[in-house]
C-alpha cells in the first residue's frame, strides 16, 4: 500500500496485514461493496472505541460518579471528537476517495478513524486496539480536567436562564439498515423553537438536536 509506512509511523502501529489498513481507508465512492471499503470495519471500531474509552475513564477517574464518567464518555466518542483525532492523524491525506472533497468531510473522518481502530482490533486483538485509543485520546482527556457538560444538559440550563420552556424530545423517524440505522429526533422548546437532530442511535440524535438548538437560541 502506498505511503503505508508514513501513516503507520503517525498511528504508532505497524499492521501485519496491510490490506486491513487499505480497506479502513477506502471510501465507498471508490468501491461500493462493504467488504472492500471501511464500512464494516467502522461498525466494529465504533464498538471497540466505546469499550476502550469506558475502560480508560474508569481507571483514570476512580472516584468520579457514573454521571460524570458518562459526560466525559459522550464528549470523547462523539463525531466531532473522533473526527478531530482523525485530523490529528492526518487520515484525510491517506484516504482512497473518488472525490477530493470527501477528504475534509467530518462524518467520513470520524468513520475512517473508527475503521482504523476496527482494523487494528482484527489485526492484533483488543489490547492493541485499546493501546491505540489510549495513545491518541489521552491528550484530550488530560486537556479537560473537569467533565464537560453535554449538549442536552447545557440546553436545559440555558432554557431555564432564558425563561424558555424545557426541551422535549421525540423520535420522528428511523431509517437506514439494521447495522447502520439513522435516527431522526425532534426537540422543541414550547411552540417557539423546533430543531431536528440525526445520529446512529437515539442518544446521539438527541445530542445533535440539542447542539443545533443551542446554536439557534444563543
Amino acid at each position: 500500500m502506498k505511503n503505508s509506512e508514513d501513516l503507520e509511523n503517525i498511528l504508532k502501529y505497524n499492521f501485519r496485514n496491510k490490506e486491513l489498513l487499505h480497506k479502513a481507508l477506502t471510501h465507498s465512492s471508490v468501491n461500493p461493496h462493504a467488504d472492500h471499503n471501511y464500512e464494516r470495519l467502522e461498525f466494529l471500531g465504533d464498538r471497540v472505541l466505546g469499550v476502550s474509552i469506558a475502560s480508560l475513564l474508569y481507571r483514570l477517574f476512580p472516584h468520579e460518579p457514573e454521571g460524570n464518567l458518562s459526560q466525559r464518555f459522550t464528549g470523547l466518542v462523539c463525531k466531532e471528537t473522533v473526527a478531530q483525532v482523525g485530523r490529528m492523524l492526518n487520515l484525510g491525506k491517506f484516504m482512497f476517495v473518488a472525490n477530493e472533497d470527501i477528504r475534509k468531510n467530518e462524518n467520513v473522518l470520524c468513520d475512517v478513524c473508527e475503521a482504523v481502530i476496527g482494523a487494528i482490533y482484527i489485526d492484533a486483538g483488543v489490547e492493541e486496539a485499546i493501546n491505540f485509543v489510549n495513545n491518541h485520546w489521552r491528550e484530550l482527556i488530560d486537556r479537560n480536567v473537569a467533565p464537560p457538560k453535554d449538549s442536552k444538559t447545557r440546553l436545559q440550563e440555558i432554557a431555564h436562564v432564558k425563561n424558555l420552556e424545557q426541551p422535549v424530545y421525540r423520535l420522528k423517524k428511523r431509517s437506514g439498515s439494521e447495522h447502520e440505522p439513522i435516527f431522526e429526533i425532534v426537540v422543541n422548546l414550547g411552540d417557539k423553537y423546533e430543531v431536528v437532530g440525526f445520529g446512529r442511535n437515539k442518544k446521539a440524535a438527541e445530542f445533535d438536536a440539542a447542539s443545533k438548538m443551542l446554536e439557534q437560541i444563543l
